[in-house]
């Protein structure tokens, strides 16, 4: 790990979760907002079910580790809520095996640490008319649609009355005190602490 040591906040999830740093994908901009903040982790698998996922929490969120989330925002349902195949493969998961995973998924995180939380995002609409036409595929988020999410996320971190609080414009900005090396102003007299050039770019982001 390198240092130093922030809160970390982790992706898990399925395609939504691995294809959210590009494009302007939502993880993309929780990084950006909570740059020298907190480190967003990725944990997005391409494909996966709740079953696959709860098959291997132990070695994505070992009880042991030194240092445990401080968020873990999780996301399955997707690929479990296809319709089944007649040959018994695929993702497909029952609801009532769904709801079970999805529990056990949630236990094992609130085991981590007294001061993980967990953010569970519902599965996004799909535009049935972009599945029609065989445009992108209808399912994963636009840029427009990840900028909802991301919105949501902050949303509910900054209503949440956890201590500490993991609200971006709450927590400490690593290396924030004034340098020398900072950028020069425009009267060529003044510096412009790098710092807050973060807290300009995430103005946008309540």
């Amino acid at each position: 790990m390198v240092g130093p040591s922030r809160p970390q906040i982790v992706l898990f999830g399925s395609s939504i979760v691995q294809m959210s740093f590009g494009h302007g994908g939502w993880g993309a901009i929780l990084s950006e907002v909570y740059a020298r903040k907190a480190d967003i982790i990725l944990r997005g698998y391409y494909g996966w079910n709740s079953t696959r996922a709860l098959e291997v929490i132990d070695k994505v969120f070992p009880k042991d580790a030194l240092v445990q989330p401080s968020l873990v925002v999780v996301y399955f349902g997707g690929n479990d809520s296809m319709g089944p195949h007649p040959s018994g493969l695929g993702p497909h998961v029952p609801l009532p095996e769904y709801v079970q995973n999805m529990k056990k998924i949630a236990l094992h995180l609130q085991s981590l640490s007294d001061s993980t939380r967990i953010i569970f995002l519902s599965c996004p609409p799909v535009d049935e008319a972009k599945v029609r036409q065989n445009q992108r595929d209808g399912i994963h988020l636009s840029a427009q649609g990840s900028k909802l999410v991301a919105a949501e996320i902050l949303r509910v971190v900054k209503e949440a009355e956890w201590r500490p609080s993991l609200h971006w414009k709450s927590m400490p900005t690593e290396f924030s005190e004034d340098s020398p090396y900072d950028l020069v102003a425009a009267d060529g007299k003044t510096t412009l602490n790098s710092s807050e050039w973060t807290y300009f770019w995430g103005e946008q982001w309540e």
